[in-house]
């Protein structure tokens, strides 16, 4: 039986030969489609062989293709309407490109999970979500088992209905327009282009490796995109993500002077084409194998580079509205971890959970999300700290290769009591980007609380290098180093560095001062109490909580009882 013809373009489609495209085009290699998207694909049409003419729903596909549970709700989960959309975009490029005139080509029809077999002419429809979509009626029930049915013949409509329809549609894309312009700017990760020149000749082979190295360890830290065109050279499908997106240029020469190897570097706002900064990185070679010259170039590039705090990613987080969503977020994570100010932890976990809501499959925000209620580990309740693990165990799965991801795991484990499984993870994160200072002062502030002294200093100290700010978790761990060794000064300006004012920080500024003997231990005890009206009865609890040797906490109770703080007779305790 014949179908229809639908402005020249739909023809009649024989089963056979609708089964024989659908397996010639997921076994071309040129079909370039996710896993996910050819499973989908597989699934609609399989659905319409067996008889279901009317296509297949959202939530089908959710349960039977992606594995939603069945409390599953398409309009809280857009995952279906996203997957959909990048198929329909997979297949409108595919067919651009490489249809045959009289050739069978697939098409995915909005408004309905159905696919429509048809003809080519040489002239596609697009069917994508863009401004050229298919013909509402394009798609139409099966008529006999061995056609596909594409769509019914148009009516012309009378000219006062068409006057109506069009101040509908007006008025709903204004509608539209000024809903979208009211919706918060979901943030991406900013794009970098590299390039490194040698100025010598004879360096060129040297700065060649050092580049490519460069780049290796700049993916490690997945807080950038490393492109390697600029911006306006980008591939289409690039250039349209939803999410906004910076892009940087970062421009390096390579020099050599006797024994010194150094890079001169500046970045660029592509945009604007605005020098944003330029430095220059410098090693002594003498007495080092030139793969350790590398190596130690790349480490101090990398963390200039691509650090939460590192250049680029400093001028994202302070240049991003108070109300974007997606990786703005995820940096603002990693500050009120630093800050620990209650009411910008909240915003921030509430910036958080609205770009998982848009997007289930962030696990940068998961992750990120993970180590902010992880963090709270001294006032969090049991299903508070139960949905970090969950968080955390999430954002592994969803992204493998994950420093952030691990770290999550890391923190999520230590304070859930899982000891040995956090030192695997947080293992696990350090190897997966070993230049990530962020990370090794994470790690460094776990094993020193398990007792793991000189562990934990050497990632510290390592976490410094190089950075221009140095990860709050480093100073901790350098400044209670201190307090455990009794360098009661040390100490104190050490835990004045730190930035944030949660409990342990202030309890050790005034525990040092105490040891002192300073006259302002007793004004810095004032402010504790007012800060933590409770810590002489929670004190103990509180640094239970956070896993702290109690040898070091006894000494930190001994410098406090010094400063005037009233713990319990029986809980006194002696310094080391």
């Amino acid at each position: 039986m014949k179908a229809e013809e639908l402005e020249g373009w739909a023809h009649e489609i024989s089963r056979p030969e609708a089964r024989a495209e659908l397996e010639r085009l997921l076994a071309d290699e040129r079909f370039r489609a996710t896993e996910r998207s050819r499973s989908i694909l597989r699934y609609i049409t399989n659905q319409q062989f067996a008889g279901c003419a009317d296509g297949v729903k959202a939530y089908s596909i959710a349960i039977d293709v992606l594995g939603r549970q069945s409390s599953f709700d398409p309009s809280l989960d857009p995952i279906v309407r996203i997957e959909l959309s990048r198929l329909r975009s997979s297949l409108s490029q595919y067919y651009e490109a490489f249809a045959e005139e009289g050739g069978v080509t697939v098409q995915l029809p909005r408004g309905r999970y159905i696919a429509v077999f048809t003809r080519s002419t040489g002239d596609l429809p697009h069917t994508g979500d863009g401004e050229h979509s298919a013909p509402p009626s394009a798609v139409a029930a099966e008529q006999a088992p061995s056609m596909v049915v594409l769509g019914a013949p148009a009516r012309s409509a009378p000219t006062w209905l068409l006057a109506t329809l069009a101040m509908v549609i007006v008025a709903a894309v204004a509608g539209g327009v000024a809903v979208f312009a009211s919706r918060p700017v979901t943030t991406g990760k900013p794009t970098v282009a590299v390039t490194l020149t040698a100025v010598d000749e004879g360096l060129r082979e040297e700065a060649s490796v050092t580049r490519d190295m460069l780049l290796t360890a700049l993916t490690q830290f997945q807080t950038l995109t490393v492109s390697q065109t600029h911006r306006n050279k980008r591939p289409l499908a690039a250039v349209l993500r939803p999410a906004k997106s910076n892009a940087y240029a970062i421009d390096m020469k390579y020099y050599g002077d006797g024994d010194d190897r150094s890079i001169w570097w500046q970045i660029v706002d592509t945009a604007t084409g605005d020098l944003l900064k330029s430095g220059l990185e410098r090693v002594d070679t003498s007495g080092k194998a030139p793969t350790a010259v590398r190596d130690e170039l790349v480490a101090q590039l990398a963390r200039r580079f691509a650090a939460t705090r590192g250049v680029i990613n400093n001028i994202e987080a302070h240049d991003a509205a108070e109300d974007s969503l997606g990786n703005a977020c995820v940096l603002r994570a990693e500050y009120e971890l630093d800050d620990g100010r209650a009411a910008g932890v909240a915003r921030t976990i509430n910036c958080l959970e609205r770009t998982i809501a848009a997007n289930r499959y962030d696990a940068d925000a998961t992750a990120a999300l993970a180590m902010l209620l992880a963090g709270q580990a001294e006032a969090a309740d049991e299903s508070t700290m139960a949905r970090a693990l969950e968080l955390a165990n999430r954002a592994v799965h969803l992204a493998p290769l994950s420093d952030s991801a691990y770290v999550a795991l890391m923190l999520a484990q230590f304070y859930g009591g899982r000891i040995d499984a956090a030192l695997a993870a947080g293992n696990r994160a350090l190897a997966l980007s070993p230049n990530n200072p962020d990370v090794a002062a994470k790690l460094g502030l776990v094993l020193f609380s398990l007792g793991y002294f000189d562990a934990g200093v050497s990632l510290a100290r390592d976490a410094q290098r190089s950075v221009d700010v140095v990860p709050r978790d480093a100073v901790l761990v350098l400044a209670l180093d201190a307090y455990r060794q009794k360098d009661w000064s040390e100490a104190s300006l050490l835990a004045e560095q730190v930035t944030d004012r949660t409990f342990l920080i202030n309890a050790l500024r005034v525990a040092a001062l105490g040891q002192l003997g300073s006259n302002e231990a007793g004004q810095g005890l004032a402010e504790l109490r007012k800060l933590t009206p409770e810590f002489e009865t929670t004190f103990r609890q509180k640094m239970t909580q956070q896993r702290y040797q109690s040898a070091l906490s006894a000494s930190i109770e001994d410098g406090l009882v010094k400063a005037g703080a009233r713990f319990k007779i029986e809980g006194l305790a002696t310094a080391f």
